[in-house]
């Protein structure tokens, strides 16, 4: 009987956690699409701060949204992990048009200030904006 609980919820864990990691890396995946230049050559080979800051918030914003939407999904684990599915493309959708109107309203262009090798003041608003929507769409769910 223990045995068998510990084997399901094992398998639950990983249903859920399989779910959480795919959702950061579509994340991962549009945040590269939005900027210029491949996101991995910016990351490590330029070691971009700026880039940094915004993947970190982008995936801890994911990661809170499907911590959310796991906490508030039904008992049933089909409809619990197609919930978190459809919140975390929501999240990373809003995210994505966060970021768009941040670059739309504000001077200069987001290539530059992600490559740029100075810390620049625009990340840290994307990033409280992805972390915002994050908090948000919790709050929502819960």
């Amino acid at each position: 009987m223990l045995l068998n609980y510990l084997l399901f919820e094992t398998g639950v864990v990983l249903s859920y956690a399989g779910c959480g990691l795919l959702l950061m890396v579509i994340g991962y995946f549009v945040v590269d699409l939005l900027t210029p230049g491949k996101l991995h050559v910016i990351l490590w080979e330029q070691k971009s701060r700026n880039a940094a800051v915004l993947v970190a918030s982008d995936l801890a914003g994911v990661a809170i949204i499907v911590i959310a939407a796991i906490r508030a999904s039904s008992d049933a684990l089909a409809a619990g992990i197609l919930s978190t599915l459809v919140f975390g493309i929501v999240g990373i959708i809003l995210m994505a048009v966060s970021f768009l109107l941040i670059g739309l309203l504000t001077p200069g262009k987001t290539g530059e200030i992600i490559n740029s090798s100075q810390m620049h003041p625009e990340v840290w608003v994307n990033a409280t904006a992805h972390l915002g929507i994050a908090g948000i769409m919790a709050a929502a769910l819960l």
